[in-house]
């Protein structure tokens, strides 16, 4: 039997692979900033950095993962990601999307969400 910490390590190595396909550089895994954290962030064509949050689950019997992902989990995300910006001094726009993993006997089933939701903080 997978360990939800190990499923969630799986789940955030396929969701790293399917960017990189897509051409998103990533620049950072299990970003922290005090307790709060980032799963990915990547830099797209565009320059947008993409804040990603990676949620996975053997099935999807309770609903599909990514609305495990409330508003006070976005709240954590937009705080680390205005913290990253600041931290590294960058002036880019920013972008949050889920990327909703379901690993069963098949073939994992990969959707990403982008744009899942959006800041309310200016420039992030």
């Amino acid at each position: 039997m997978i360990e939800p910490h190990e499923l969630g390590k799986i789940g955030e190595d396929l969701a790293v692979d399917y960017l990189i396909k897509k051409g998103y550089q990533i620049l950072e895994r299990n970003w922290r900033s005090g307790h709060k954290e980032i799963d990915i962030i990547a830099l797209n064509d565009d320059d947008v950095l993409i804040i990603v949050e990676v949620k996975t689950r053997k099935s999807d019997d309770f609903g599909e993962p990514d609305i495990a992902v409330g508003i006070t989990k976005q709240r954590m995300l937009i705080w680390a990601a205005d913290a990253y910006v600041r931290y590294k001094n960058l002036d880019v726009d920013v972008r949050f999307d889920i990327i909703s993993i379901v690993i069963s006997d098949a073939e994992p089933e990969i959707e990403h969400i982008e744009d899942a939701f959006i800041s309310p903080l200016r420039g992030v």
